[in-house]
């Protein structure tokens, strides 16, 4: 699965360069994550493809998922996301006054480590290896390493505060694995276990019992490793609102059976000892494989990914084709007269034995307790005593593959320059991380950097660098780079330009000042490392657990620097030469002519040997002395923005507060204020709304403020880069209502990059140059929007029909192309003259640090007054009772094969808490049914998700869908499927509902996890003027009381479609051919209604074909409206 990019990023910053390692895209994937917003986006543009750095290997996993759930937010936006908290230990008065060395760190460490064990031979009990994990100082869990007399080894996890139990398996085999003539056979196996166990032979049990209990599960297949994992509330009895806030108390010991982990545990386990391997959801799995395959032949940034494996080494499992599909998986091993069961039995016993897998446990229960049920549970786990998977001396590159120019056509408009060496793989050098010192500064985006200079002669915009483990034994090193129009003429002398740098990095030993300072920044990030979602926890310990790290060092290990190596550095700068590398110039349109296509998804490319005079002139570049290169490149300087004080005041509260304090309540602003109460971590956040009528009152000034956001990102991209490697970042967002900026992190200096960033704002120079090139990146990211995957773009159009005033990105695209740089020069101080200020400042910072912050924006800026009477407001269409719109829409690419529906039902005003409730346990109810009737059972298509959707503020339920089937052909199966479910609803035992009902108690008063989760839940209700700052009370208030008759009631009223009183809208994306084109059996155009007498022609939906006239004549909602005067927020003085 490819990580959902950042909504807003791939339209402008195709590329965001982090200093740790080059991302390689998915292997195999299962499970598309599809993050869509349970809020209406406050952006004016849609969102679009990014190519996103990850770490190295085992860091690089979310590659693939098996189901295509959207867990769809019932919260506000995705930075205000579910809650999940822990009681923290206080840390040190003070940490780290200045930067040390790491030899004196070293001897000053203050985590608690524990040597590793002697070795012994097979043990007849259990083994404990490490009990003393090194950790960060807020971590205030219990860890145990231990390994089982089968050799499974399991990482035990006791906390006492978590609302969520979860458990991980990573088992060492993946795609790399896979036999030659069953491509994809390691990605099938991963499918095929969770259709049932001896065990529990339901195909959907595992899933069903998890959904009760609020939790969720996925998988994903790597190279060298497949990973389960799963999530679920760690109590069976619903918590009251009180207990979310405190610090859990002890619990009384349960009996296992009650305990939600352990049935799933033991469930979770036959995976591993007795999975069935059904013939009959055998074809069912392969087609969702090959439905998954499809939904990627079109991502440009999947078809790179395997061309360059293509171009790797036929001796090296690198060259497989991992992912799979129908006709490798089913066709072809048929023809040859494979029995494919068998098959995936075989591999299954082949590959999966105890001792190669990692498994991770957490919950609430007590170490003993859980290292009990382990071992009640795995040991069963067979074990072959499998040798680990190691690939030592096979060359990922062969001759050909190297020193080679490789000119590749994709299907967006983009244009990019990629270069790739082998590297070695430096897992075992993870005390020194050799390979982070040499991405650090080839990706530095600071005065003197490569970047730097390639963007001041306005050739490449973005950069990213790294190395990567592509398994053991062997790695790699690339470089992207996105090139402007006039890069792409100059894309020899920017590969010259590289190796003019490498040359800059080998002429000068290795700075351990460099080496101490990155150090000094890796350990203050985990000592002050604030807790991840549960199941994103397990899932990434588990992979850790298969790197050659001491036990004692799994926490700390992936992230800390212990010593600088001069010597393994000095290695890996000499593999970056030019007879070790080759790249690749992606373009629609240079060099014209691509006669080659890759196999599996059709990529046309070209290969040429590098010119024998360029490679002499590249040769010389490595070899440069400091008189040859150009003078713009050198090191960076010591970063300024290194935090010196860490100082956290720890104050205890029995209850910590849920409500900010309106210390500044004045005409021309308001400034909110919480002081952190109960994760007691160095860092703060601060938002700012300046808050304008005018940045969307068209989508020529939508357009044009975007465009302002986009020249301040490139005015401070030099400057900001140093801070935020430094843990201190900002964000400048346009919206509906006016624009945001976000400053988040350490908050030493957090002042200072403010203070830049408004000055930025005020002070911008539209410089002609960079405005061109700024405009055709976002003019280039728009037209690319309309080939991403359907799924991608259908939440858009949605938006654009319900909300009152947004616009398309075809409007925003035919807007942008005729702006002017003097057009953006006239406009953006019309932002700044009149406006209202909104702030919130929380975190390690006091009332009157607060207050000189809003100061600080007041003077910077200084606008004039705006009347509330002209403030903005978010306001959605009012559809009258038993409207039935369709929308529809045919995809641009031509080459797509999928079509998209989103079906919508809406149910009211976000605020009407009781319709609120209803619709929060109805989508909790219906998420388990439409994932396994249409996508399991049905088989409709890869993608199909469901949830709680708030438009705002409207807000509803929607089933997205996106097939090879037509849209009306899948709205016929989703009107027959909400028929259906009415019987299943009505046949609901009590004990099911009030499980479905407890499960979504605990969801909603899951804990905050961190400080930034608390910073966006204040700043949703802060920002959205309801101050509903107790919504998640309020909500389990009214959720508590329902009955199954109130929900039978609401579902005949909002959710049959036989209702009079349903209000729907269908979004349809057409591919441009038809299902038969398409290859597609011809189905029933609405498909069997089971029973249900189909509606005549006349009574069917309303199609919308002019989006302007019909929005006309709707009425717009209510907007939102505060539920307590703001005045009752204040503090005294706070007018003054």
């Amino acid at each position: 699965m490819l990580p959902r990019p950042d909504a807003l990023a791939a339209a402008t910053r195709l590329l965001r360069r982090r200093p740790a390692a080059v991302r390689h895209p998915p292997c195999a994937t299962v499970r598309p994550s599809v993050s869509v917003s349970s809020s209406a986006s406050s952006s004016p543009l849609p969102p679009t493809t990014a190519t996103t750095p990850c770490p190295p290997r085992r860091l690089q996993r979310a590659l693939s998922r098996r189901h295509p759930r959207h867990c769809y937010s019932t919260l506000p936006p995705p930075t205000h996301s579910h809650l999940v908290t822990a009681t923290r230990s206080p840390p040190s008065s003070r940490l780290f006054p200045a930067i040390t060395t790491l030899s004196q760190r070293a001897a000053t460490r203050a985590f608690a480590t524990m040597a590793e064990p002697t070795p012994h031979s097979r043990p007849a009990g259990v083994e404990r290896l490490a009990e003393r994990l090194e950790k960060p100082l807020l971590d205030n869990r219990s860890y145990r390493v231990v390994k089982l007399p089968n050799q499974l080894e399991a990482l035990l996890i006791h906390d006492a505060d978590t609302d969520k139990a979860s458990a991980a398996m990573d088992v060492n085999v993946g795609s790399f694995s896979d036999n030659k003539e069953l491509p994809g056979i390691a990605h099938a196996v991963e499918h095929l276990l969770f259709m049932g166990t001896e065990k529990y032979p339901g195909e959907n049990e595992y899933n069903s019992y998890l959904t009760k209990y609020g939790g969720h599960s996925n998988a994903f297949t790597a190279h060298t490793s497949t990973n389960y994992y799963f999530e679920l509330s760690a109590s069976s009895t619903a918590k009251s609102p009180n207990s979310s806030a405190n610090s859990s108390k002890t619990s009384l010991p349960i009996p296992k059976e009650s305990a939600p982990l352990y049935g799933a545990l033991d469930r979770f386990a036959q995976f591993f000892v007795r999975p069935l391997f059904l013939e009959d959801t055998l074809d069912r799995e392969l087609r969702a494989v090959d439905s998954e395959n499809k939904k990627n032949l079109q991502s440009d940034q999947w078809r790179m990914f395997q061309l360059n494996r293509a171009l790797s080494s036929k001796k090296h499992p690198y060259n497989n084709f991992a992912t799979g599909n129908y006709k490798t998986l089913h066709d072809d091993p048929l023809e040859r007269g494979v029995k494919i069961r068998d098959a995936f039995i075989d591999f299954y016993k082949e590959h999966y034995s105890a001792n190669r897998m990692k498994l991770v446990v957490l919950g609430r229960e007590e170490l003993d307790e859980l290292q009990g049920w382990v071992e009640e549970l795995f040991t069963d786990v067979p074990d072959q005593n499998l040798p680990q998977l190691r690939w030592d001396g096979i060359p990922v590159f062969d001759e050909a593959g190297l020193g080679i120019e490789v000119f590749v056509k994709p299907v967006m408009q983009k244009r990019q320059l990629d270069l790739h060496f082998p590297y070695p793989d430096e897992e075992d050098l993870w005390q020194s991380k050799p390979g982070h010192y040499i991405s650090h500064l080839i990706g530095h985006e600071g005065p003197g950097s490569l970047l730097a200079y390639l963007k001041a002669k306005g050739w490449v915009n973005e950069l990213s660098a790294g190395s990567s483990s592509l398994c053991p034994g062997a790695g790699q090193f690339s470089c992207s780079l996105t090139l402007t129009e006039d890069g792409l003429k100059h894309y020899r002398e920017i590969v010259k330009a590289f190796f003019q740098y490498v040359a800059l990095l080998k002429d000068a030993p290795p700075q351990e000042w460099v080496v101490d300072e990155m150090a000094k920044l890796a350990e203050v990030a985990f000592k002050f490392r604030q807790k991840s979602p549960a199941s994103s926890t397990t899932s990434n310990l588990s992979g850790v657990m298969q790197q050659p790290l001491p036990r004692d060092k799994i926490l700390s290990g992936q992230h800390l620097i212990h010593k600088f190596d001069p010597e393994a550095i000095t290695r890996g700068l000499k593999e970056l030469r030019p007879d070790n590398f080759r790249y690749n110039v992606v373009s629609k349109d240079f060099p014209g002519d691509w006669p080659l296509r890759e196999k599996w998804y059709g990529t046309e490319y070209k290969i040429e040997k590098i010119p024998e005079e360029f490679m002499k002139e590249l040769e010389s570049a490595a070899s440069a002395p400091a008189s040859s290169r150009p003078a713009e490149l050198h090191l960076p300087g010591k970063n300024e923005f290194v935090p010196q004080r860490l100082d956290v005041e720890k104050k205890e509260v029995d209850i910590p507060a849920t409500t900010p304090k309106l210390i500044r309540n004045h005409e021309n602003s308001r400034t909110w204020f919480k002081k952190d109460d109960q994760f007691w971590v160095p860092k703060a956040k601060i938002h700012v709304c300046l808050r304008s009528p005018i940045t969307n009152v068209t989508p020529l000034a939508s357009i044009m403020t975007f465009m302002y956001k986009e020249m301040i990102d490139d005015s401070l991209k030099e400057y900001s880069y140093d801070a935020e490697i430094a843990g201190l970042r900002y964000g400048v967002s346009p919206h509906s209502t006016g624009l945001d900026i976000m400053i988040s992190g350490y908050n030493d200096k957090m002042p200072v990059l403010l203070e830049k960033v408004l000055v930025s704002m005020r002070d911008l120079e539209v410089k002609e140059d960079r405005f061109e090139i700024v405009k055709e990146s976002l003019l280039r990211g728009l037209r690319n929007f309309e080939y991403t995957e359907p799924f991608r773009q259908i939440s858009t159009y949605t938006r654009w029909l319900v909300a009152e005033r947004a616009w398309a990105q075809f409007e925003l695209t035919e807007e942008l192309e005729s702006v002017t740089a003097a057009d953006l020069r006239a406009f953006f101080p019309h932002i700044l003259r009149q406006m209202h200020i909104e702030l919130l400042v929380h975190g390690n910072v006091h009332k009157e640090d607060a207050l000189r912050i809003s100061d600080l924006v007041e003077r910077t800026l200084r606008p004039r007054r705006l009347p509330a009477g002209q403030w903005p407001t978010k306001r959605a269409l009012l559809f009258p009772p038993g409207s039935d719109f369709r929308w529809q829409h045919t995809l641009k690419n031509p080459d797509n094969v999928n079509h998209c529906i989103e079906y919508v039902l809406f149910a009211g005003h976000s605020q009407d808490r009781e319709l609120r409730a209803r619709l929060l346990l109805m989508a909790q109810m219906l998420d388990e049914p439409v994932f396994n009737t249409l996508r399991t059972q049905e088989q409709l298509g890869y993608i199909v998700g469901s949830g709680m959707l708030v438009l705002s503020p409207a807000q509803s339920f929607r089933i997205l869908i996106q097939s090879e089937k037509d849209c009306e052909f899948l709205e016929g199966r989703i009107d027959s499927f909400l028929v259906a479910f009415e019987k299943e609803l009505d046949e609901m035992a009590e004990a099911d509902f009030e499980k479905h009902k407890i499960g979504l108690i605990n969801k909603r008063l899951e804990k905050l996890k961190n400080l930034n989760e608390e910073s966006g839940r204040l700043w949703h209700h802060v920002a959205s003027e309801a101050f509903d700052f107790d919504l998640v009370s309020h909500d389990v208030d009214h959720i508590s009381p329902l009955t199954k008759a109130d929900l039978q009631a609401f579902y005949r009223s909002h959710f049959l479609p036989s209702s009079p009183t349903r209000v729907k809208l269908a979004v349809h994306l057409n591919a441009q051919g038809g299902a038969a084109e398409n290859g597609v059996e011809e189905a029933k155009t609405n498909g069997d209604t089971n029973g249900e007498e189909k509606k005549k022609e006349e009574d069917g939906p309303t199609i919308i074909k002019n989006v302007r006239d019909w929005k006309a004549g709707l009425p717009a909602g209510l907007g939102p409206r505060p539920v307590r005067d703001v005045g009752e927020f204040e503090e005294n003085g706070a007018k003054l």
